[in-house]
């Protein structure tokens, strides 16, 4: 192990007249990643792992609206090197503790404005810290990802409502959702913007996953290939002008005109972390932390309160229950019914999704005459069950700390908050401004209709989960093109490498690729029972929904007692294995207690699981797997208590869109 900085120093002169390049390499701790860095007219840099080149002569600059610019014709003032070896303590995470271990170096240019980069094990990253005096405005900042060769990439390229595709303005205007496009470079749609977390594929089967982190008040990253087969360049959201309410409801804020500059900055701004994430394997990406470590350090002195757990939702299943004696719907009786359950089965959570407020007012303080939330406040505390109120953008903002006082007041612990729908600077601002005052009345915060998590949810624990995904609503709605069973197997890689994501799983309708059908009131999932319990423990999740009818959990208990008592947050988390679009496991552990779920695409899959983890002792599982019909029957599956081998060697088989789920304890 290499706990120092191979960093050199070298002053290379050229002719006359020409600008001296001074170069640095900055190596990761274990030798294995290596970040080339020159400073001349432009400063660019390259990085290789075990010397395999990943990314060639990449420029950074930035643009500041009074001409200067950052990083061009730069001039050195300095450099510093560093090695750190720490770890952080998490709050509500997929693990107790994060290693922190990384090298790091820092140069100060002239100007008054300092270049960071950090090499970790498992990435690169790098900022643009300033040390100005005055406020300033930022033109634009140039981020750009040089590849050699042309290589394939998973793309989410942006699926904006106004349905645009050849302009940019018209693509800030997003949902931050859709799925993979697997394609070269040279592939990508001309005028196209592309949301992060997007994966390169490297040389020798090696990843390259693009974010970015510690994004609080600043415009979002987008990338678009502008210039060559072989580069991906950045481009952010311009800084809106006026803002109109409208969109869904009402509940949404579209911009109409915009600012000729992305940011306005204080002086001294620490500015987001562009983040180059390498894997050797794919099960790598399904279970790193660089985002995490990234992110400032949480800013709540007290987080006792906050409690991850799952959710009773109404939304998805539509309110429909049966075999009750009173009409279901947006009402107390149906509420109260939703409480009971989860009270019943040590839910902590039931949410009022969309319907609770008056339509189209955008004005959180008037609820309609079907719901008193006051009294269901009260029932679902005499339950020991947290009341969840969905809030749209537009109606939180209007007055942010007089609705989280009200309602915190009445005893509800949290909003669901939608519609955001861009990721301008005004817009990132809003997030972490809602997450301070709703920490202020100790409220969680679950944000939908929004972007990537960029490690919010470090800074302000109470921000529990976060959208961002193509999740199981979509059931509701797309056709039997759209393919959510491969799209599974992908996101563990790269959209879940950013943070948790609020997938909405738990179908108990479960649909064979040829039975699948859009049915919006009875909606189904793509894929098998037993999938559908492996994603509580592969999809990071510390407020994790029941997407289905209570009626319908009933009438399943064995799957529903599965799914009620899993945790939401782990001890311990290990990778098994996995290939994106393909098949992934995931370990996770809590306390004395062990879970292991596996997915599978559309094809069959046998496969030997490796559970070394589990260390010396005996075990038992309760084994949920796929029917032997499952490939006909979705919902076909079968429950079996097994004994873990000696040799910690399971053989496993998974339907097709199939999956297992396992819960380890050792014998006493």
């Amino acid at each position: 192990m290499k706990n120092f900085i191979v960093s050199l120093l070298i002053v290379t002169l050229f002719h006359a007249g020409a600008v001296a390049q001074k170069r640095y390499s900055l190596v990761s701790p274990d030798g294995k990643l290596s970040t080339e860095i020159t400073v001349g007219k432009q400063i660019e840099y390259a990085i290789s792992h075990e010397g395999d080149q990943l990314l060639v002569n990449s420029p950074l600059s930035m643009q500041l609206a009074d001409g200067t610019q950052l990083g061009v014709d730069a001039r050195v003032a300095g450099a510093k090197q560093k090695s750190v070896n720490d770890e952080i303590k998490t709050v509500n995470y997929k693990k107790n503790v994060v290693a922190d271990q990384y090298n790091e170096l820092e140069i100060r240019f002239k100007g008054n404005y300092r270049l960071i980069f950090r090499a970790y094990n498992e990435g690169v990253a790098y900022r643009f810290v300033t040390d100005m005096k005055k406020p300033f405005e930022v033109a634009s900042e140039q981020v750009q990802f040089n590849f050699p060769g042309n290589p394939k990439a998973y793309v989410p390229y942006v699926n904006n409502q106004n349905g645009a595709k050849d302009t940019f303005t018209k693509q800030f205007y997003n949902s931050f959702e859709n799925t993979y496009q697997h394609i070269s470079l040279t592939d990508w749609q001309t005028g196209r913007l592309a949301f992060l977390p997007l994966v390169v594929e490297g040389p020798a089967g090696k990843k390259i996953c693009l974010t970015e982190a510690d994004l609080l008040n600043y415009p979002g990253l987008y990338l678009s290939n502008q210039n060559s087969a072989n580069s991906l360049t950045g481009v952010f959201a311009p800084y809106p002008k006026e803002i109109k309410q409208g969109g869904h409801n009402n509940l949404q804020g579209e911009v109409q005109s915009s600012e000729s500059f992305i940011a306005k900055c204080e002086g001294q701004t620490a500015f987001p972390w562009r983040v180059i994430i390498v894997s050797k394997d794919d099960y790598e990406l399904a279970n790193n932390d660089m985002v995490y470590r990234l992110a400032s350090p949480n800013r709540l002195a007290d987080v006792s309160w906050i409690k991850p757990g799952k959710v009773a939702w109404d939304w998805w299943n539509d309110w429909n229950l049966y075999g009750v004696d009173f009409k279901t719907g947006v009402n107390n009786e149906t509420y109260k019914y939703y409480i009971d359950f989860a009270s019943d089965h040590g839910i902590e959570y039931v949410i009022l999704d969309e319907g609770w407020a008056v339509n189209k007012q955008a004005d959180l303080m008037q609820v309609i005459p079907e719901i008193d939330l006051p009294m269901l406040a009260d029932y679902a505390r005499s339950k020991n069950v947290g009341l969840i109120l969905w809030a749209g953008y537009w109606a939180l903002n209007r007055d942010i700390e007089g609705v989280c006082k009200h309602y915190a007041d009445m005893g509800i612990k949290g909003f669901k908050v939608d519609f955001m729908d861009r990721d301008d600077q005004l817009m990132v601002d809003f997030h972490r401004k809602a997450a301070e005052i709703a920490a202020k009345y100790q409220l969680l915060i679950d944000y939908h209709g929004t972007y990537k998590p960029t490690g919010l949810h470090k800074t302000y624990p109470n921000v529990i989960n976060f959208e961002g995904v193509h999740g199981l609503e979509q059931m509701k709605w797309s056709p039997a093109s759209v393919d959510q069973v491969t799209y599974d197997v992908t996101i563990p890689f790269i959209r879940m490498v950013a943070g948790p994501f609020d997938y909405t799983q738990g179908a108990m309708r479960n649909a064979t690729k040829n039975n699948y059908r859009p049915v919006n009131t009875e909606a189904m999932s793509q894929g098998t029972r037993c999938r559908q319990l492996a994603q509580y423990v592969i999809f990071e999740s510390p407020l994790n929904m029941l997407c289905d009818s209570p009626s319908n959990y009933l009438a399943e208990p064995e799957c529903t007692t599965f799914i009620a008592e899993i945790p939401t947050t782990w001890d311990e988390t290990v990778a098994v294995n996995g290939e994106i679009a393909k098949y992934v496991t995931l370990a996770r552990r809590k306390g004395d207690t062990w879970y292991v779920g596996s997915m599978t695409n559309w094809d069959a899959r046998g496969m030997e699981l490796d559970l070394s983890f589990l260390g010396e002792g005996n075990y038992s599982a309760e084994l949920f797997k796929d029917g032997v019909n499952a490939h006909r029957v979705g919902k076909d599956y079968r429950k079996e208590i097994i004994d873990i081998p000696t040799n910690r060697k399971l053989t496993v088989n998974l339907a097709p869109g199939g999956g297992l789920a396992l819960k380890i304890t050792e014998k006493k």
